[in-house]
């Protein structure tokens, strides 16, 4: 390839990465970045122009390093809040300089988060609990990403959580199925914010009730899950995300505990114990597996011994594009 087509081909390349991982929420990009930090391109074709007759490995890398490094500005960099401009304009003045007001989140939804001064909530925690009623079966459904989400710990209640909100908040809906109570805890706003420093960002500490068998849906973005399910009945557990990390520990199985992953670009640890019968289907593309202690049985299925005959069972179903999957038995 022609040294000066490098740099226009990289950065289509990065241009077409970047949209389509904000587009399917793998991150969140920041599109206020591009009216502040436009100049980047031109510094980017100067450079290319300046050196398009230099063949110099060092010239090569120079230009590709000066095209890296602007967009880990424009996708890392947080620049569309500090200044005025049109993606942004909620603004007003007074002695004190400019500050930002209004309903800026990203969804449609009226907030009453605000006092009538206009300031607006945007770091806080609340707590949720839903009451136990003789339930022999009941939901959850998280959804929402850029989030840390811990569950570990039994309660008398049906369901408890504390979140820890920053930017955006969570919604608490309680409803019913027939006979079985759905509890679903989800993100207002529709993008996950990508909070790299993890103690800025938002979290929600869950707790269950261990009398009803549980089906819990996952529906998550850029989220990092750390579950330990081993003190409660689990009958199927879904999730479904993006660029993540999901540490599950599951406890003894049902006659039959239903596990099924589906993920994008992630690392995903489940631990099952040493004594339940469990088997791994994985589809699971361009990944890496690590499945200790299980015999294949056929292509991209495993188990370990004496499955068929066992009375419970764990069925774990793998899917994703690049990912690393480990099945461990504690």
């Amino acid at each position: 390839m022609k040294s000066e087509k490098i740099v226009p081909g990289l950065i289509l390349v990065l241009l077409g990465t970047v949209f389509l991982l904000d587009n399917y929420h793998v991150i969140d990009f920041h599109w206020g970045n591009i009216w502040h930090l436009w100049p980047i391109f031109l510094i980017m074709g100067g450079v290319n122009l300046v050196f398009a007759n230099n063949k110099a490995p060092w010239a090569t890398a120079l230009k590709i390093g000066v095209v890296i490094l602007g967009f880990c500005l424009l996708v890392f960099g947080h620049f569309e809040n500090r200044w005025f401009s049109p993606f942004n304009n909620h603004w007003n003045f007074n002695d004190n300089g400019w500050h930002r007001n209004g309903d800026y989140d990203n969804d449609d939804d009226d907030d009453n988060d605000g006092d009538s001064t206009g300031i607006v909530k945007v770091e806080g925690s609340s707590t949720y609990t839903e009451p136990y009623v003789a339930a022999t079966s009941a939901k959850l459904i998280i959804s929402g990403g850029g989030t840390l989400y811990t569950l570990k710990d039994t309660t008398s209640q049906l369901f408890e959580a504390i979140t820890k909100e920053r930017y955006n908040r969570y919604i608490y809906t309680h409803t019913m199925e027939g006979n079985v109570p759905v509890v679903e805890l989800r993100m207002k706003d529709k993008k996950g914010h990508i909070q790299w420093d993890t103690d800025n960002g938002n979290a929600a500490t869950m707790k269950l009730n261990t009398k009803p068998e549980w089906d819990i849906n996952v529906k998550a973005g850029a989220t990092e899950l750390d579950f330990d399910l081993s003190p409660f009945k689990i009958k199927n557990f879904i999730i479904n995300g993006g660029a993540a990390s999901f540490h599950v520990k599951l406890g003894q199985p049902l006659a039959t505990t239903n596990v099924e992953v589906s993920t994008g670009v992630s690392e995903v640890e489940i631990k099952v114990p040493a004594n339940a019968a469990c088997r791994i289907t994985s589809d699971s593309g361009l990944s890496s597996n690590e499945f200790t202690g299980f015999d294949k049985k056929a292509d991209n299925t495993y188990e370990t011994q004496g499955f068929a005959a066992a009375p419970t069972k764990i069925l774990i179903h793998l899917k994703g594009g690049i990912s690393d999957f480990k099945v461990i038995k504690y």
